[in-house]
């Protein structure tokens, strides 16, 4: 029988999964904007329209796929996620058999350089992290209950040239400056593409309630990410500034990303999922 997907939150990544399946599978891709209808078909998606912060546009969603890939983001405040909520109530009715949720390696908060694996405890620093531990608990119930095989991917930063805002060469040309090697931290990455291969894995070989750090082969500090971003787009080098100095040049959120230090471990990715990087560090996929 052709197995049957429900994508949830079909954006960038979303599309490259369905680029992978060409037309193998029955999929159905659940937006909020009724003027994507166009892009999805194109895609080879079945529109959806349903919004997941309105639980009363979700009932359509019960029993209609055996897959669910969730790609949706939380909401943007506070330190739980109802949007998860309202969709696993919806899909509760006729549980699927299989649910990849992408996380975010953020749920570790600071590891101050630590080269860490899944059995690492979540300790989360911003309530953006916090909504994500919230969903993979959701998440996990849900399993737990129904019988779902629930897999979390873990995904570090996302880069592309062919993603919208997915190359470093656009922040390089505003001249925004990096910390000084001494202050740096440990950042982590895996190519847009390396990521969908990886969401299509989890649907078929990822283990029941199961984390998987998605992520490639590097151990970059961030200043040195952005110099080779530099040097392969032909832009110089990004200014080097003290933790001290970017206190008051940098906005919070800009901040919070140099406030987080760890190099993580794919062994798990490798091993279950059997996932071969296309892009094993930034400097093939850049």
């Amino acid at each position: 029988m052709t197995p049957r997907l429900l994508i949830i939150g079909c954006g960038d990544v979303g599309l490259r999964v369905l680029k992978l399946l060409a037309g193998r599978w029955r999929v159905d891709a659940l937006t909020s904007s009724p003027a994507r209808a166009a892009e999805l078909r194109a895609a080879g998606a079945v529109p959806l329209v349903g919004n997941l912060d309105d639980a009363a546009t979700l009932h359509r969603l019960a029993g209609l796929a055996d897959r669910v890939l969730h790609l949706a983001p939380p909401p943007t405040q506070g330190a739980t996620d109802e949007r998860t909520r309202h969709l696993l109530a919806a899909l509760g009715r006729r549980a699927p058999e299989v649910l990849v949720y992408a996380s975010t390696t953020g749920v570790y908060g600071d590891c101050s350089g630590a080269f860490i694996d899944e059995t690492r405890t979540p300790a989360p620093s911003t309530d953006r992290a916090r909504r994500r531990v919230d969903a993979e608990a959701q998440l996990r119930a849900f399993g737990r209950r129904h019988g779902t095989r629930v897999s979390l991917l873990r995904i570090p930063g996302i880069y592309a040239r062919d993603r919208e805002g997915g190359h470093p060469r656009e922040r390089l040309a505003r001249g925004t400056p990096v910390l000084h090697r001494d202050d740096d931290v440990f950042t982590n990455h895996i190519h847009a593409d390396d990521l969908a291969h990886a969401c299509l894995l989890a649907l078929l070989r990822g283990r029941a309630q199961r984390a998987v750090n998605v992520c490639d082969d590097s151990q970059m500090l961030m200043g040195d990410y952005f110099d080779l971003a530099a040097d392969l787009s032909g832009l110089p080098r990004p200014e080097r500034i003290s933790r001290a100095e970017a206190a008051g040049r940098m906005s919070p959120m800009q901040l919070s990303f140099w406030s987080e230090s760890r190099r993580l471990s794919n062994a798990r990715m490798k091993a279950e999922l059997r996932l071969a990087l296309r892009y094993p560090t930034p400097r093939e996929g850049l």
